[in-house]
Order: C-alpha cells, then sequence, then structure tokens
C-alpha cells in the first residue's frame, strides 16, 4: 500500500512538472488564441505582423480602460498588464525582425506593417505620458513601453536599409 501512494504521488509530481513546463513555454503577455496563431503562422513575416496586430489590440484596450475611469477593481493591474503586453508583443516583433535579416528571410511585408503602425502607437504612448492621469501607478512601465516601440521602429528601419532587394522578375 505505501509503494502505491509513493508511485501516485511520483506520477503526480511528474504531471505537474511536465504542465508547469508548458505553461511557461507560452509568452506571459499572449492569451492562448494569439500564441496558437503565432506558432502556426508559416512565415516570419507573417508573425511580425501578428505581433503588430496584438500590440495594436492592446493599444485599443489600453484606450477603452482609460476612457471608462468608473471600473476602478484592480484597474492600476489591467491597465500595466496592457502596457507590458504591448511592450512584449513589439520587442517580439523588432526579435522578430532581427532574426530575419540575420537570416536573409523575406520579411518585408512585417517590416511595412510595423512602420505603418509603429509611429501612431508611439505618438499615443507619449500624448499618455504628458496628459494622463494616475501616471503614478504605470508610468514605469509606460516609459519602457515608449522605450520598445522606439527600439523597434529603429530594428525597422535598419532591417528596410539592410535587406537585399527583392529578385528582379524579368519578362521572358
Amino acid at each position: 500500500m505505501l509503494h502505491r501512494t509513493a508511485a501516485a504521488a511520483l506520477a503526480l509530481t511528474l504531471v505537474a512538472g511536465i504542465a508547469a513546463r508548458a505553461q511557461s513555454d507560452k509568452k506571459d503577455y499572449l492569451t492562448d488564441t494569439e500564441a496558437d496563431k503565432i506558432r502556426d503562422a508559416q512565415t516570419p513575416a507573417i508573425r511580425i505582423k501578428l505581433y503588430v496586430s496584438f500590440a495594436d489590440d492592446r493599444i485599443q484596450k489600453l484606450k477603452y480602460e482609460l476612457a471608462h475611469p468608473a471600473d476602478s477593481n484592480h484597474r492600476a493591474e489591467r491597465v500595466n498588464g496592457l502596457i507590458n503586453g504591448y511592450g512584449g508583443c513589439m520587442d517580439d516583433a523588432a526579435d522578430l525582425i532581427d532574426l530575419g535579416v540575420d537570416k536573409q528571410q523575406d520579411i518585408r511585408d512585417g517590416i511595412k506593417a510595423l512602420q505603418a503602425q509603429a509611429p501612431d502607437f508611439l505618438a499615443y504612448l507619449k500624448e499618455l505620458r504628458d496628459k494622463g492621469h494616475d501616471l503614478d501607478d504605470y508610468k514605469d512601465n509606460l516609459d519602457d513601453a515608449i522605450d520598445a516601440t522606439t527600439d523597434a521602429m529603429k530594428t525597422a528601419d535598419d532591417a528596410a536599409t539592410q535587406l537585399a532587394p527583392p529578385p528582379v522578375r524579368r519578362k521572358p
């Protein structure tokens, strides 16, 4: 009886360890659906575009959250979570751009998506920093998000100049 109990305890420990490791593989700020979309994306350019769209989603949710101050239950946590999630998306998009440049992959569409939306993100975040209320609750995270956006824009601009031009198709 003692051996069965010990074996059962060992099995539960192993299962719990495997489950914890599987959860740690997913980025903390991505939902399960978003993580699945990233995993299923066929090319790095699509992954970059997905991260940019997830960052846009976080910005839209942040705008909504700040426009509705009546719901004050755990508000600072929600705002900080959205800002951190946004920064994570921008950091991961920049990392994929760096990796794509190193491997000389075709990531031009992803770079264009980031270059198109990041200036708007940056303008909103700076406006929020300058005019934001309750700034003390999320100032550090907001500064990190602004830095992540600035870095991602610089990475995208550098990558656009470093990538080899697309092949020229000649007419037969």
